[in-house]
């Protein structure tokens, strides 16, 4: 069976407790995203979203429209 799960890392404003509350419920509406995690305390405040197949795009516009800066973190 392929593995169709892509891991996404992007750099973040998302830098405490609150900031990750206030996120929650807009990343868990999306659909096909089954995990995704904050790294408060890497400067870069790494998001690290594992998800079935859409676009990073789609991630980037939902944690913006939650009030937060992200861009895609270029490995």
């Amino acid at each position: 069976m392929e593995n169709k799960h892509k891991t996404l890392k992007f750099k973040t404003n998302i830098n405490c407790g609150g900031c990750v509350a206030t996120v929650t419920p807009f990343l868990n509406e999306i659909e096909g995203l089954y995990h995704w995690e904050v790294d408060t305390a890497n400067k870069d405040k790494i998001l690290t979203v594992k998800t079935e197949e859409f676009s990073e795009q789609k991630i980037i516009e939902t944690v913006q429209k939650a009030g937060f800066k992200i861009e895609p973190l270029n490995s």
